[in-house]
């Protein structure tokens, strides 16, 4: 037997109406924002993301699926929606349209990484990106947007943390007086984090080691070094979301873990998705337009993994309605009865209505044990009486309650 590759998973149609719910959800919401769809490529060329996510993040170094294509070039599986969307903006010569772009896509990525509860290799996402606007009220409506569709979801539990990292250059002060704060305590980082330290010191504030959480406790905080634009603007963005009513906690230690982001980023945390509690992620990318050849326009967004989101709806106990049971078996007793059976099914699929009836030659009580397992909500039999008659007993499964109807009735 050839088993699924490692950290994928089939989807069966036990569980797919969930997925369904999960993206139905995501669209509907979009769309009250004014966003619309936006499908990009599974793959890229390698360089959209070696310059959009970063030489120095974890997935470009460790995590990316690149190869060669037959042509010789280099080509990667997107590993996460952003970069991909930029590149589209890009080329489509999008910064000619209305501004600002509100953009969305639900869409597979691939990240080569130790599977867990949550985190696959290839995984799913809901993304946003609104392209056009330095505004502090975009980054709100951003948030907004992602406390909105999970608030849908049914997922109430949740924790908004909330930080800016500032522009280009107020960062540069902050990551002198890290790296001299960090330095100090060099011995006792992890080797990634040694590594970190001249490519990306920012990074080791978001590191999961228990030394390096302790040594980053009393590190520099961020926000004592942004020049006043970015505070103005951070304090404008804590301002929009204080109007729309969104609760939130600042918290100078999140930075993210891709290259493009600067000022606001955020996070939305759950404590019942265990160690790995982040729901939703996202930030403004103000250069990463620019940095793929494009014209100097803003950018600001998010990104949610469908997984996790299903993972945590289970894990709440939040049911999941199933809109895709049967709403009309028929239970033919012969072969003439199949034919009626397949001419009543075909006139209710025409109306709408979800319809089934017997491939199996199965017995009359079998049908029932089959019809029960399916979810149908009413049987119909047809034996030679009711085929003469031309009227059929509609059985509700739920409560044994019998109905006589005629065939017309039935699929009028």
């Amino acid at each position: 037997m050839i088993n699924v590759p490692k950290g994928t998973k089939d989807v069966l149609p036990s569980d797919s109406y969930k997925w369904q719910f999960v993206e139905k959800t995501a669209r509907e919401v979009a769309r009250t924002f004014g966003a619309n769809e936006i499908r990009t490529p599974t793959f890229e060329h390698t360089e959209v993301f070696l310059r959009g996510v970063g030489e120095t993040t974890d997935i470009v170094n460790k995590e990316m699926y690149t190869f060669l294509d037959k042509g010789g070039r280099s080509i990667t599986l997107k590993p996460e929606g952003t970069a991909g969307v930029a590149r589209a903006f890009v080329e489509n010569g999008m910064h000619s349209a209305v501004l600002p772009a509100k953009l969305f896509y639900i869409t597979q990525c691939f990240r080569y990484e130790r599977p867990q509860a949550g985190r696959l290799r290839e995984f799913h996402q809901f993304g946003v990106e609104f392209l056009g606007s330095t505004d502090a009220n975009i980054d709100a409506e951003t948030i907004l947007l992602a406390k909105t569709f999970l608030d849908k979801e049914g997922i109430k539990n949740v924790t908004l943390y909330l930080n800016s990292i500032g522009c280009k250059e107020c960062r540069k002060k902050y990551e002198q007086a890290l790296k001299d704060y960090l330095n100090q305590n060099i011995d006792d980082m992890c080797e990634l984090c040694k590594d970190r330290l001249n490519k990306n010191p920012l990074r080791i504030l978001d590191c999961k080691n228990d030394k390096c959480k302790e040594i980053t406790k009393s590190a520099p905080k961020i926000l004592d070094y942004i020049c006043e634009d970015c505070s103005n603007h951070f304090e404008k963005v804590k301002n929009y979301l204080t109007i729309a009513g969104v609760a939130f906690k600042v918290n100078p230690n999140i930075v993210r873990g891709l290259d493009y982001y600067n000022r606001t980023v955020f996070e939305f945390v759950s404590d019942n998705i265990g160690a790995q509690g982040t729901v939703c992620g996202g930030g403004r990318y103000d250069g990463l337009i620019a940095q793929l050849g494009g014209a100097d326009v803003a950018g600001i967004g998010f990104a949610v993994g469908i997984e996790r989101i299903l993972m945590l709806l289970e894990n709440l106990g939040v049911e999941i309605p199933n809109p895709n049971k049967v709403v009309y078996y028929i239970a033919p007793m012969g072969e003439k009865e199949t034919e009626k059976a397949f001419e009543l099914v075909s006139k209710l699929r025409e109306k709408g209505i979800s319809a089934d009836f017997d491939h199996m030659n199965r017995s009359i009580k079998a049908q029932f044990k089959y019809a029960d397992k399916i979810g149908a909500e009413k049987v119909v039999v047809i034996g030679s009486d009711e085929l003469n008659n031309g009227v059929v007993k509609v059985k509700e499964m739920k409560t044994g309650i019998e109905q006589l109807m005629t065939f017309d009735e039935l699929t009028k």
